[in-house]
């Protein structure tokens, strides 16, 4: 369960680690893994500009690339966070 101080985005947490971020809950059978592929400056910010798309399982039991369910690339966060929010509640509708 998400506390107060976690960023959500349609209701389920995203963590961060340098250029992945994490979206949904770990105890889900699946998440969205979203790495950051390219950025580009505006003043001093760096926006993603490339960003890989995956919806894994998260059964710790499966080699990690066997995990991958869907994969895309696409251009902007927005752009690749609304897609993965999509697979994932398509997904874990199904369950």
């Amino acid at each position: 369960m998400a506390n107060e101080n976690t960023l959500t985005y349609k209701g389920r947490p995203l963590r961060r680690k340098d250029n992945l971020i994490y979206y949904g809950e770990m105890t889900d059978k699946y998440i969205v893994m979203l790495q950051i592929l390219d950025t580009e400056a505006l003043q001093d910010m760096k926006l993603a500009k490339r960003v890989s798309v995956q919806l894994q399982l998260t059964d710790p039991d499966i080699r990690s690339r066997d995990r991958v369910v869907k994969k895309a690339e696409k251009e902007g966060l927005y752009v690749a966070l609304d897609l993965g929010a999509v697979w994932l509640e398509r997904m874990l509708s199904q369950e």
